[in-house]
C-alpha cells in the first residue's frame, strides 16, 4: 500500500486543475488538416486504452481514497467520448459517488483538500449529466464549494487579502490554483458571472496579480507589477517561482494562465486592465516546451491551463516578444503528440507535483487534446 499521508501532502494546489475546470473546447478558427486530426485521434486512442488498463477493481486510479485523480481520469475519458455507461467510466463515476458526504462534499472524510477533490470530482459528473440524471449532486457540491469560499461567513471583510480565495480548508489559507479549481467547478455548475461567489473570487484572483491597481493594494502589487500571477498573497506571501530581491512574488506561467482564466470565467472583459496585463506577461513569456518560471515541473498541467485560457480568450494566434504569431493549437499539438509513450500514456520526467503519475498525465492530455482537434 503506498504512503497515503504522503501522497496526500504531495498534491499540491496547481496540480489538478482543472481541473480543474470548463472541459468542453470551443474551436474559434482553427482546424487541423485531415492528416493531424487523424494522429490527434489516434494519440487520443491509445491514451484511453491505456486508462482503461491501470484502474483498479474498485473503479479508482492511483490512489484508492482520494477523488482528485479518479475525477481527473473519468472527465477525461467522458470528455473524449466515452459513454457513461462503458463499463471504465461506470466504475470510474460509482468510485466517485462513494466520496459524496452530507454536507454536499465529494471527498475523502481524512482529507484535507476538500476544495479539490470536490471542484474534480464536479466537473466528472458534470460531464456525465447529459440527461439531468447527477442535478441534485451537483447542486449540493456547488452549495458546498460556495461555503468554502473565504468570505463574511468566517469573519474577514473585503480589506482582508483572503477574501473571496478558496484553499485547503477553513482553517488554511487561499490561493489562487484552488480558486482557479473553485471557479471551473462553478462555471461547469451552471453558476453565472453575477454571483457574489464569482464576483468575490475575483477580489481574490485579483490580487494575486503583480500589478497595482485599486483592486489589488497588496504589499506585492507594485514590487514586480509585470501583470503575471503568483501562487497567494496569502499567508505572508508565496510564490512557486521564488521571491526577487526586494521581495517581489515572481510570476509564472501556469498561475498567469489561471488567473487569466479566471478572469474571463467571473466575467472579467478583455479590456480590462488587468486582462490586458496578463496577455501582455503571457506574450512576453510565450513558450509551449516549459512552464515559465518553473521549467519542466508542472508542465502537463501547464499546458493544459493554456489551452483552456487562450481558448476561453478566443485567441487562434499568441504574437511572442519578438512579434512572431503562433498558431497555439497547432504548436501544442506538435508538442503533445511526440511525447506519447508506446503504452499510449504521457508522463514528465520531473516528477514534481505528481505528474511522474502516468495517469494524471495521460488525464490532463485527453482533456487537452479536446481543444487540439478540428470540429
Amino acid at each position: 500500500m503506498p504512503n497515503l499521508s504522503v501522497i496526500r501532502r504531495s498534491l499540491l494546489p496547481h496540480l489538478f486543475v482543472g481541473l480543474l475546470v470548463t472541459l468542453s473546447a470551443v474551436d474559434r478558427g482553427f482546424a487541423a488538416d485531415a492528416e493531424t486530426t487523424a494522429k490527434i485521434k489516434h494519440a487520443q486512442a491509445m491514451g484511453i486504452k491505456f486508462l482503461a488498463t491501470t484502474q483498479a477493481e474498485d473503479g479508482s486510479w492511483t490512489v484508492p481514497n482520494n477523488a482528485g485523480i479518479t475525477g481527473l481520469v473519468t472527465a477525461s475519458l467522458l470528455r473524449s467520448g466515452i459513454k457513461r455507461e462503458e463499463s471504465v467510466v461506470a466504475k470510474g463515476l460509482k468510485h466517485l459517488e462513494s466520496f459524496v458526504q452530507p454536507d454536499g462534499g465529494i471527498y475523502d472524510k481524512e482529507s484535507s483538500h476538500r476544495n479539490y477533490e470536490t471542484s474534480i470530482a464536479l466537473l466528472a459528473f458534470a460531464a456525465a449529466n447529459t440527461d439531468g440524471k447527477y442535478d441534485a449532486l451537483i447542486g449540493k457540491a456547488r452549495d458546498f464549494l460556495k461555503g468554502l469560499q473565504w468570505d463574511e461567513s468566517e469573519k474577514i471583510s473585503k480589506e482582508s487579502v483572503e477574501y473571496g480565495g478558496a484553499g485547503y480548508g477553513r482553517s488554511k489559507r487561499p490561493d489562487l490554483s484552488n480558486t482557479a479549481f473553485l471557479l471551473d467547478a462553478l462555471k461547469a455548475a451552471g453558476v453565472k458571472e453575477d454571483d457574489e461567489a464569482m464576483k468575490n473570487a475575483v477580489v481574490f484572483v485579483s490580487r494575486c496579480q503583480n500589478l497595482e491597481t485599486e483592486h489589488n493594494t497588496t504589499a506585492f502589487a507594485a514590487k514586480i507589477n509585470d501583470g503575471g500571477f503568483y501562487y497567494t498573497p496569502a499567508g505572508g506571501g508565496s510564490s512557486m517561482a521564488g521571491l526577487t530581491e526586494n521581495g517581489g512574488l515572481r510570476s509564472y506561467g501556469s498561475m498567469t494562465y489561471a488567473g487569466l482564466k479566471s478572469f474571463l470565467y467571473a466575467g472579467v472583459k478583455k479590456d480590462d486592465p488587468r486582462v490586458v496585463a496578463a496577455v501582455t506577461w503571457l506574450k512576453k513569456n510565450y513558450t509551449l516546451k516549459e512552464n515559465p518560471g518553473m521549467g519542466e515541473a508542472g508542465l502537463y498541467y501547464y499546458l493544459h491551463t493554456v489551452a483552456k485560457a487562450l481558448d476561453a480568450l478566443g485567441s487562434e494566434e499568441v504574437q511572442d516578444a519578438k512579434g512572431i504569431e503562433h498558431p497555439w493549437r497547432a504548436e501544442m499539438t506538435n508538442v503533445l503528440l511526440p511525447l506519447q509513450k508506446e503504452n499510449g500514456s504521457w508522463v514528465n520526467a520531473t516528477p514534481r507535483w505528481m505528474e511522474g503519475d502516468p495517469n494524471m498525465t495521460t488525464a490532463y492530455v485527453l482533456l487537452t487534446l479536446k481543444y487540439l482537434e478540428s470540429k
